[in-house]
């Protein structure tokens, strides 16, 4: 049952030993100066006062509501807060987290107890503070957050470059640029502004220069210690999202008292889950923190280890809809009632008995991929993996003979290959999936592997070109119910752009069908346990937004047959980072604005002529404080090395006040 309104304190300094200040927004249960409360707070860069505050609002409002005192922390460098961010995860920011918890547990109207909450940057945070284990820190939910920061982030994925990094380096760019707001500095902003225009640069440079997962990505990886985390977990993610692997993977091998659940969703709170159904998980949160904050043993009794969405059929349009399938549950993981069921790659396809030794050879046209599009899903118009047929028809496929009974997977698949490529360094892709009786194929698993890092992402071994090496390549955790009629395929290919960046040079691949096969992890039909019932959605009252102008998101696909380009383009006038091209918030009067073009071409011979470009450009202001921010991060590879090249510009209501260009190589180290 909701409380009266609570009191909501725009902003509220936290100070810091060293003298610096975190900027908060603050909602207080209605009695909490009398009777002090358990505090959750969510710590991230993305700026409380204007850009997540349409998210914030209605959550943040929820908890208080139900006796919580809630907190919206700008990190370090961000918003309002003191001082420049200069990269993603710094030790400064888990010391500032373990600080913070601290000063927030010591108010008087706080108990003493504090939980972190968060989604993606928030959820990262939540994880590494709790693996600092400050004594006020009693839980932690953490939505979209990984364990690994190398193979589970925006970087690299099977030790792979990822394309979206250089997305995720020019959104910091821009969003590194906004200024901070004169009502909450005062007279310093200006100053402030400067600072962090002068500290900022393309942090892909960063990430390209670690091309192996070495402790650069093992700091703040809760997969390198497991055991550092003391405090309860509820970790949370989508099926459609990158990270959704981290939550079976930290169910596994976290020592605490734990529960994971797993939607259908991209990346999302599961409140506002796309693709459907969302979940009423504002009331999970809220059972989860009984047990952990107010010590109530039974709040979290019967829920078992994982709930998982089993999805049936999943849209193959271009937009998100709502799933069909069911919820299962697991009450322990790993489950031991899931077992291995093998199928053997032969000449024929997928078979459940080997075949003969044979030879099965492949050579990708660059431009596999097509069908993805997109790895970071937002829900956005266009971005969900669509009929895999154009991309089956270009890659190698084996199939399984119709189904004769239906098969539910949940867990991570495992590709077993004997394989010989003809140069030092490749790349192998495998999808997983269901293809219907009228051929229509769903993306069921995406997996792929630098075959330099089949011995482990922290060395590069060459490939020996013409000799057969065996490797192993699992694939992310997922679900799935194919059903009686529809069959299995496994596609391969030796490229999938513009999600991974291409192999130095074309590569050719052999596959030996004696001694290579898959293996699903099969979950029983019968004798489940119940499965499990959420509540409706539902959340707190809405923030007050007035979209100024519509959101407009086009995708082209190009294909230039003279020269053999082919071309993907994404243009958004808003949508990606708000509500609209142009929107109000109506408490502050804050109008923001972005736009964004993001550009991917290759030819399908070569893989030296992929190009990948992201421009945008973001407004934001009020009244006299006015800026105008525009990016642009470019990025190619010749055999040797990466080739990036960046912009900054930044005006105010008078022209222009700052401007920088970078120009970096990078070497190529196994990749």
């Amino acid at each position: 049952m909701a409380d009266p309104s609570p009191e909501v304190v725009e902003n509220l300094w936290i100070p810091l030993a060293d003298g610096r200040r975190l900027a908060a927004r603050l909602w207080l249960p209605a009695d909490a100066r009398a009777r002090p409360a358990p505090a959750i707070v969510e710590y991230m860069p993305y700026r409380k006062r204007d850009a997540t505050r349409p998210r914030d609002e209605p959550i943040h409002a929820w908890f208080a509501a139900r006796g919580y005192a809630a907190l919206r922390v700008d990190m370090h460098g961000s918003g309002d807060s003191d001082g420049v961010l200069a990269q993603e995860f710094q030790s400064r920011e888990q010391d500032d987290a373990c600080e913070m918890v601290a000063w927030i547990a010591a108010q008087p109207w706080c108990s003493g107890a504090v939980a972190m909450f968060g989604k993606s940057w928030g959820a990262f945070a939540a994880i590494q503070a709790a693996m600092r284990r400050p004594p006020a820190l009693k839980a932690i939910v953490a939505v979209c957050g990984a364990q690994d920061r190398y193979d589970e982030s925006l970087h690299f994925t099977g030790g792979v470059p990822l394309v979206e990094q250089l997305w995720w380096n020019d959104a910091m760019m821009l969003f590194n640029m906004r200024p901070p707001d004169p009502d909450i500095a005062g007279p310093r902003w200006r100053a402030m502004w400067r600072e962090r225009l002068e500290a900022n640069g393309p942090w892909i440079v960063e990430w390209l220069r670690h091309q192996r997962r070495d402790a650069f990505w093992r700091h703040g990886s809760h997969a390198d210690d497991p055991g550092a985390i003391a405090c309860p977990v509820l970790a949370v993610g989508g099926w459609a999202d990158y990270i959704s692997r981290a939550v079976p993977r930290m169910l596994a091998s976290a020592r605490v008292p734990r529960w994971g659940i797993v939607g259908p969703w991209g990346h999302h709170y599961p409140q506002d889950g796309i693709p459907g159904p969302a979940i009423g998980f504002m009331e999970e949160c809220e059972r989860f923190l009984a047990h952990a904050l107010r010590g109530d043993a039974a709040a979290m009794a019967g829920v078992p280890m994982l709930r998982a969405w089993m999805p049936e059929e999943r849209g193959l349009g271009p937009d998100h809809g709502v799933e069909r399938g069911r919820w299962v549950a697991e009450e322990a993981w790993p489950s031991p009632r899931i077992a291995p069921r093998a199928f053997f790659l032969t000449t024929t396809g997928l078979a459940d008995a080997p075949g003969g030794d044979a030879s099965l050879h492949h050579r990708s046209p660059q431009s596999i991929g097509a069908c993805a599009p997109e790895w970071l899903s937002m829900g956005l118009p266009g971005e969900a993996p669509r009929d895999q047929r154009a991309d089956d028809g270009r890659s190698l496929c084996l199939d399984s003979a119709p189904l004769g009974e239906r098969i539910e997977i949940l867990g991570a698949a495992e590709l077993e290959l004997e394989l010989e490529v003809d140069r030092p360094v490749a790349m192998l892709v495998a999808r997983l999936c269901d293809v219907a009786p009228d051929g229509a194929s769903t993306r069921v698993a995406l997996g792929m592997l630098n075959l330099c890092h089949r011995e482990g992402h922290d060395h590069v071994v060459p490939m020996e070109p013409g000799r057969r090496t065996r490797v192993r390549l699992r694939l992310p955790e997922t679900a799935h119910a194919f059903r009686p009629g529809h069959r299995l395929r496994l596609a391969l290919s030796t490229a999938y752009w513009p999600v991974l960046w291409p192999s130095p040079e074309p590569v050719a691949l052999a596959i030996a069908t004696r001694g290579s096969r898959l293996v699903l992890p099969v979950r029983p039909v019968e004798g489940a346990p119940a499965d499990p019932a959420f509540a409706p959605p539902s959340t707190g009252p809405a923030c007050a937004v007035e979209v100024l102008q519509p959101a407009t998101i086009r995708r082209h696909h190009r294909h230039d047959v003279a020269t053999g380009e082919r071309e993907y383009i994404v243009e958004g006038d808003g949508g990606f980072l708000g509500p609209g091209r142009r929107w109000r918030l109506g408490e502050t009067g804050t109008e923001i604005g972005h736009r964004i073009v993001r550009r991917f071409s290759i030819r399908d011979d070569d893989p030296g002529s992929a190009r990948a470009s992201i421009e945008e450009e973001m407004e934001i202001g009020r009244g006299a404080w006015q800026a105008r921010l525009f990016t642009r991060s470019a990025m190619h590879a010749t055999r040797d090395a990466y080739v990036l090249a960046f912009s900054a510009r930044a005006e105010d209501g008078d022209g222009e006040v700052f401007a920088r260009e970078w120009r970096v190589d990078v070497p190529r180290d196994g990749t």
